[in-house]
């Protein structure tokens, strides 16, 4: 009786150590069609500018598949559960993303307004694939060296100290278009430090949250169908958002103000499950965005900007109506109409130089259309859906937040510059990422991406092989 008693025990055991197939072929399959379709963008680029195929066809070809290839074998090696998707979106963004970016290099228009400016005019994306591969390097140095992301975890307050230096620096720096959100280091160039600041913020609240959770979800009173935290909970939430307002005075930036404070709310409902944290954060958002947009000159001049888009072209024209950009992103998802110009053919460059940074999306709209533009948020779609799938199958409450709060970030990020330019929200100067030219943009993200993951490496894992008897089982030390 004894042994058919153990051996009912082993039958009905419910612990697997079989996981999931490890998918590194399927991601391989997929990131040889994400590196193919930019390479025929190219060709057809080429083919309605020139007639004929670019003579950098190979270069171009050769040097994203091996920036792929890179990030594959990296993967494979020091990642092997990791979610088969994140990497082939990424790549298809980011050669989609060059491929726009020289077809605006190649205008004629862009290069003579450069001229009567008094500039050089300078190809932008040369310095957007040297950008590439220092975020493919800065991609694979987060793979090898981030062992377990619950390592970030020791460093929750040591991240919000970074966060704060970075976000606090630009103020010191001369401004560009109206906003500082620059650092000019001579020699370097400019970095926009918001971008970097979005994924240590992210490690920062996911430790402060996973410790405060149960006080911020439990500790509350009932009130209209609403939990009221208490006073002293409020605090997190009423210090990020006056950080948010003083981001958006001093720096005068509208997307990085949005982006943290939404991304704050969205880890902080996650984290305590309660609906009110979603309608305190709107209501504090829309208030002090309305205060703020009533009373600071530029970000009144953008919320103006939005609600009379056409100011622009009146006689006389209105003081506060300075540009012509969201008007012309306008005209140009109008002549993309439903299928587009075709890849070369538009004339988005109209929009000068911001065609291929802040308005590049509206760029992707008048040359592939309504159908080429939702097929391009399609993928955006993607990632923060793999990252939030990533968040649901971590197997500790660190990781679930920090997938959340980066998938978030990255989606908060795509919707204020697509609603920017489509005319939904007033702009924000923020960068699309991966398809925008900008150093800071393309490297941050890659690092995002990195992290995302690393964490569905850690969740995908099998389980440990059960012990074959109590006495078998040996002490497991779990280190938070």
């Amino acid at each position: 009786m004894p042994s058919s008693a153990g051996s009912n025990t082993t039958a009905t055991t419910t612990i697997s150590t079989v996981g999931p197939p490890s998918r590194r072929n399927t991601e391989l399959a997929l990131l040889a069609f994400a590196v193919i379709l930019p390479c025929f963008a190219y060709a057809n680029v080429g083919l309605a500018l020139n007639g004929e195929m670019p003579s950098g066809m190979l270069g171009y070809g050769l040097g994203l598949g091996l920036l792929g290839g890179v990030g594959h074998l990296v993967v494979r090696k020091f990642a092997k559960y990791a979610d088969p998707l994140l990497l082939p979106l990424a790549t298809l963004l980011n050669g989609l993303g060059l491929v726009m970016i020289w077809r605006l290099d190649q205008s004629e228009r862009l290069a003579r307004l450069a001229k009567a400016q008094g500039f050089t005019f300078q190809a932008s994306a040369p310095n957007q694939l040297m950008f590439s591969a220092l975020g493919i390097a800065l991609f694979v140095g987060v793979i090898i060296f981030l062992k377990d992301h619950r390592i970030l975890q020791r460093y929750t307050y040591i991240s919000m100290v970074v966060a704060l230096i970075l976000l606090v620096a630009p103020v010191f720096f001369p401004g560009k278009f109206g906003a500082k959100i620059w650092i000019t280091i001579p020699g370097l160039g400019s970095i926009q430090p918001g971008e970097f600041a979005k994924i240590i913020l992210a490690i920062f609240f996911a430790g402060y949250l996973m410790v405060k959770r149960d006080a911020l979800a439990l500790a509350s009173r009932r009130f209209m169908g609403l939990y009221l935290p208490r006073g002293r909970d409020l605090g997190p939430i009423l210090a990020v958002w006056a950080l948010s307002l003083v981001i958006l005075v001093f720096e005068t930036d509208l997307g990085s103000s949005l982006l943290f404070f939404g991304m704050f709310v969205v880890m902080l409902y996650v984290a305590t499950e309660r609906t009110s944290w979603i309608v305190f954060g709107l209501l504090m958002s829309a208030g002090g965005a309305a205060v703020v947009g009533s009373v600071e000159p530029h970000v009144k001049v953008r919320v103006m900007a939005w609600l009379h888009p056409f100011a622009v072209y009146d006689n006389p024209r209105p003081s506060w109506a300075t540009t012509e950009q969201i008007a012309q992103a306008m005209f140009a998802f109008g002549s993309g109409g439903v299928f587009g110009t075709g890849w070369g053919q538009g004339a988005s460059d109209l929009i000068q130089f911001a065609a291929n940074s802040d308005f590049i999306f509206a760029s992707y709209g008048e040359e592939l259309g309504l159908a080429g533009a939702m097929a391009i948020l399609l993928i955006y779609g993607l990632i923060v859906e793999r990252g939030m799938r990533t968040a649901l199958a971590a197997r500790d409450p660190f990781g679930k937040l920090l997938a959340t709060g980066l998938a978030a970030a990255f989606g908060i990020q795509v919707f204020v510059v697509a609603g920017g330019v489509m005319g939904l929200i007033p702009l924000t100067g923020m960068t699309m990422p991966f398809l925008a030219q900008g150093g800071s943009s393309v490297i941050a993200n890659w690092a995002l991406i990195a992290i995302l993951i690393k964490i569905s490496d850690t969740a995908r894992r099998p389980a440990p092989a059960p012990a074959p008897s109590t006495d078998a089982e040996m002490t497991q030390v779990v280190r938070p």
